[in-house]
């Protein structure tokens, strides 16, 4: 099985900035008080550009049916329109002018894509009729359970077309910079190749999509990164089994190293809208596990996802269909943390290379039942990372270091050492991180 995914191939140019690059999760709704695009961008974008921000995506920005419409909000997911903002939000001006803000500061804007379904009053239920799936009883329905939305057809060449339309209109009006593509996985394969291909001629899009390569290897031929569910939920499970064997996440790691074309990055969270909402904070699910494993999320190979308020940090759930703002400080907690790492990747080599020359291995560690250890290498510069996951304090832990020959600075404590090129010896507290960088 995995051998075919390995040579797996992913045809697709990638946009310049992808490696180094990292997306941050916008719920608009809970942002500010005032749930709007205005108020988003007057109060935090700024703030998020200094914290290192490369990426904004924002959840669905469209309308929301009322017919089946849950909470008294809705679901950001059951759209009304697909051509439309959410009138909550704003308008075309205000969102216009965020994208115009973002991109002066060097920050790129992509949008939630929802192929596969549209809430229940959506404009083409009147508009194309024809464009959704049907029961014996000729009534539409969803196939998932979901009950405020209803399912296209994607057997109809005219929806696909009226989608990809719909699709460059963000490109054209508004000068978005890709998409986050919402449960992939239930919209036909050949579908997204139909659209990549579709809008080559508008400019060079980040396409993520919301799948895990371990259970839908063949869309990894479409999409430049990809979700990592089975590393979220066995992270999880590790510590709810109290973080004793470190053995099976390398294994998972490997998998993903596998499963992933050798130019496609993996997207490593801890948190989303979905999980917060429904499966609870970091907090709840990692408990002190969280920051060692943003830390991780940051440097293996691949790209971090952060979602609304975990710079606080966010120890909330915060409801779905309703209102329910987050609780901003004047300086997030976690401010400085977020920016170190962020930063650090915008600036050091071994972030700066493609997918393809970049390497990423485990290193060999003398306690590596609870500790990560590994580098990452680009050209002739290399980083060492080494996470405790666990609980316990670790002394005079020996890391291979093999090639590493300098003095070394560690990014956090800007403490120093020499590197012999054979071995070093660390000390790390409780669930602690250090990142090595010359």
């Amino acid at each position: 099985m995995f051998y075919y995914l390995a040579n797996m191939l992913n045809n697709y140019k990638q946009v310049k900035w992808i490696g180094k690059t990292n997306v941050y999760e916008v719920n608009l709704r809970q942002y500010t008080e005032e749930g709007t695009i205005r108020a988003f961008q007057e109060k935090h974008l700024d703030r998020l550009h200094q914290m290192g921000i490369d990426v904004l995506w924002f959840m669905p920005i469209t309308p929301i049916s009322e017919k089946g419409k849950k909470g008294t909000l809705g679901s950001y997911y059951a759209c009304s329109s697909y051509t439309k903002i959410n009138a909550e939000f704003g308008n075309f001006v205000d969102f216009n002018i965020l994208v115009q803000h973002a991109h002066d500061l060097g920050m790129k804007v992509i949008i939630d894509w929802v192929a596969n379904h549209t809430g229940c009053d959506h404009e083409w239920t009147e508009l194309y009729p024809d464009f959704y799936k049907r029961n014996e009883a000729g009534e539409c329905y969803d196939a998932h359970g979901w009950d405020d939305v209803i399912d296209l057809d994607y057997n109809n060449a005219s929806l696909r077309e009226e989608m990809i339309k719909s699709m460059r209109f963000w490109i054209e009006s508004c000068n978005i910079d890709g998409f986050r593509c919402d449960m992939a996985m239930l919209t036909p394969q050949d579908f997204w190749h139909q659209a990549r291909t579709g809008l080559l001629d508008c400019k060079e899009l980040l396409w993520l999509a919301e799948l895990d390569p371990l259970d839908n290897p063949d869309y990894m031929e479409v999409f430049d990164s990809a979700y990592t569910w089975r590393w979220m939920n066995d992270t999880k499970h590790f510590r709810n089994q109290g973080a004793r064997e470190i053995y099976h996440l390398k294994y998972i790691l490997d998998l993903y190293k596998q499963s992933f074309p050798s130019n496609v990055y993996p997207a490593w969270f801890t948190s989303n809208h979905d999980e917060n909402s429904w499966n609870g904070t970091e907090y709840e699910k990692y408990g002190e596990m969280a920051i060692p494993l943003a830390v991780f999320s940051t440097m293996w190979k691949g790209i971090p996802l952060i979602y609304s308020g975990q710079e606080l940090p966010n120890v909330k759930r915060l409801a779905f269909f309703d209102k329910d703002i987050i609780a901003w400080s004047a300086i997030p907690v976690l401010h400085g943390f977020y920016k170190k790492l962020l930063s650090f990747r915008k600036t050091n080599q071994v972030f700066q290379g493609n997918a393809n020359d970049s390497l990423c291995f485990f290193t060999n560690n003398n306690v590596d039942h609870h500790v990560l250890s590994f580098e990452r290498k680009f050209n002739n510069q290399s980083i060492l990372v080494v996470i405790n996951f666990s609980e316990y304090p670790l002394h005079n832990v020996q890391i291979e270091t093999v090639g590493l020959l300098g003095v070394y600075t560690e990014l956090f404590s800007a403490s120093t050492q020499v590197f012999n090129g054979g071995h070093q010896y660390f000390h790390f507290q409780p669930w602690g991180y250090q990142i090595w960088y010359q």
